[in-house]
């Protein structure tokens, strides 16, 4: 479905390239991470989250997370290690998402390139993802800081040679909103993970996408 009222019996841009976000994206480490927020609360001295404010939460863009839990800016970047390196002792409790393998084949059978950013470790996500899932997937780009997507987005750009408008970001938090934007990319966000309709909204994306097979029907053209 697209964003911002637009008429959906267009024909929606062609792209060369997609750039898939790959927590909460790809795979459904969300519970996951539920299960320990409040653990890294008391490991790094922010303010644990209620059950009764996930739901809320999912509302805000991710500075105001950040805000709203009183977490420094300076202990994000090992914040993000200690979690990548829980996930990979605990990889087994992750999987993808319901379609993604069939999303990622038929784009792949379709001739489009495909390429992950991600903060999460490229280990990580090649111990998440089927095999042959990975062996379509052309570029990694993984490790970038909380807010350091926007300069990976660009490395992907030169890597393959394409140019911004032939180019789509998607992922499933405000945060790759506007690492997109910043990248000169098309952004496109999925609503089965971490950020909430309204969020990803109040940020006016080029596509939002209920399920895997909306990607599919937006970036094939299909109607």
């Amino acid at each position: 479905m697209y964003a911002n009222g637009r008429d959906a019996a267009r024909r929606p841009p062609t792209y060369a390239l997609a750039i898939f976000d790959f927590d909460g994206t790809l795979a459904n480490s969300g519970d996951w991470f539920l299960s320990i927020i409040n653990d890294l609360a008391r490991r790094f001295r922010f303010r644990a989250a209620g059950a009764d404010e996930v739901e809320m939460l999912r509302g805000l863009t991710s500075r105001e997370v950040i805000r709203h839990l009183g977490i420094p800016r300076w202990k994000l970047p090992a914040i993000a290690r200690h979690v990548h390196a829980l996930l990979a002792s605990q990889i087994d409790q992750i999987a993808p998402f319901d379609g993604i393998d069939t999303l990622i084949e038929t784009l792949d059978a379709a001739g489009m390139r495909i390429a992950i950013v991600t903060s999460n470790s490229e280990a990580n996500v090649r111990t998440v993802l089927a095999p042959a899932t990975i062996a379509r997937i052309e570029l990694f780009e993984c490790g970038a800081s909380l807010f350091g997507k926007a300069r990976l987005f660009k490395r992907v750009l030169r890597r393959s040679g394409l140019t911004p408008h032939q180019v789509i970001a998607i992922g499933d938090e405000t945060r790759d909103i506007t690492a997109a934007r910043k990248a000169g990319v098309s952004a496109g966000a999925v609503l089965w993970g971490y950020a909430n309709r309204s969020a990803l909204s109040r940020l006016e994306p080029d596509a939002l996408f209920e399920t895997p097979d909306d990607v599919t029907r937006m970036l094939l053209g299909y109607s």
